[in-house]
């Protein structure tokens, strides 16, 4: 085995996010160097012309600021496909009304919940922020959409949402605006897990004929993988967004390249703790794809590593 030497990290007066992590790489550490791993994967995956790019996450990093990070990957086209969950329009949505505010996992929830304030890990998030304010701009919009069609996809129902969003003040901060605007699609398969899908449920009980076509959003996603040469996956966390993902991959013969980053742990068989070695079991990663698992929290993992990933792609931001 070849001898490579641990060096030490050298900073300098001004590091860039992209030397900083370059420098893991040569420094070793522990997850530090498959960080780094993860980063050269990535910036290999999105610099390949013929690969389909999916980008799966769950909702609950889109009530921090890490939302912004995935609204510049849709905003700068380095995405093709988003799979995630239904929570992801509801904070994506609120975030654009309302705001949320910092917290802290040490406090006493039987008092928050008397005074009206929902707890995301250290996320505190008002009543008024969220259960009230969707209450109140989501039924009009259905409403809208009802008028236009009776059946949709979850991709053509966000579409069509980003599109109505593009008069709203905030709208460019919004993950479900870039993604209409660049037509990127966004599938959600459990899109009736949040209070998006239950204000669909609920408009339905007085429209019969109103219909989310799930099946619609599947054969969209069949055709996509089946005319793709390649494929990649950054997948943030796991669940069902994570496993829609690796799942449709599979017909393709697996995934070319693939980045998890996740804090679940293995040892209960859970498909958010497996790692990619495992999928390459089941034919959903590819024998010889580029892999790396990153064990940790995504929200201070993925700032860097999209940071940096800018600064090699050299691209110029536009706020």
């Amino acid at each position: 085995m070849k001898k490579i030497i641990v060096e030490d990290i050298k900073l300098k007066n001004k590091n860039t996010t992209n030397e900083l992590i370059n420098q893991l790489n040569k420094s070793g550490g522990f997850t530090a160097k498959k960080v780094a791993n993860g980063l050269d994967i990535i910036e290999k995956m999105v610099k390949e012309k013929n690969c389909i790019k999916f980008l799966s996450f769950p909702a609950c990093i889109c009530s921090t600021g890490t939302r912004g990070l995935i609204k510049d990957l849709l905003k700068y086209k380095l995405i093709d496909i988003i799979i995630t969950t239904s929570g992801t329009l509801d904070h994506d949505l609120a975030r654009i009304w309302e705001n949320y505010y910092h917290g802290s996992f040490i406090v006493d929830d039987i008092k928050l919940h008397k005074n009206g304030i929902n707890r995301l890990g250290n996320i505190f998030i008002p009543n008024k922020c969220y259960g009230e304010i969707l209450e109140e701009k989501i039924y009009p919009i259905i409403h809208d959409l009802y008028k236009i069609k009776k059946r949709w996809s979850t991709k053509d129902l966000i579409w069509e949402v980003g599109k109505n969003l593009e008069k709203e003040k905030k709208c460019k901060e919004s993950i479900i605006y870039w993604s209409w605007k660049n037509k990127i699609p966004i599938f959600i398969p459990g899109i009736t897990d949040g209070a998006f899908g239950s204000h669909l449920w609920m408009f339905y009980q007085d429209h019969k004929d109103f219909t989310i076509d799930i099946l619609s959003d599947e054969q969209d996603i069949s055709d996509i993988i089946f005319n793709a040469k390649k494929s990649g996956a950054l997948i943030l966390g796991g669940g069902i967004s994570k496993h829609h993902t690796i799942w449709w991959n599979q017909f393709k013969g697996g995934l070319d390249y693939a980045v998890y980053i996740s804090t679940a742990v293995e040892f209960d068989g859970s498909l958010s703790g497996a790692r990619t070695r495992e999928a390459i079991s089941w034919g959903k990663i590819k024998e010889k794809a580029n892999i790396e698992t990153i064990d940790g929290d995504i929200t201070v993992f993925l700032p860097l590593m999209i940071s940096a990933l800018f600064e090699r792609l050299d691209i110029q931001i536009k706020n």
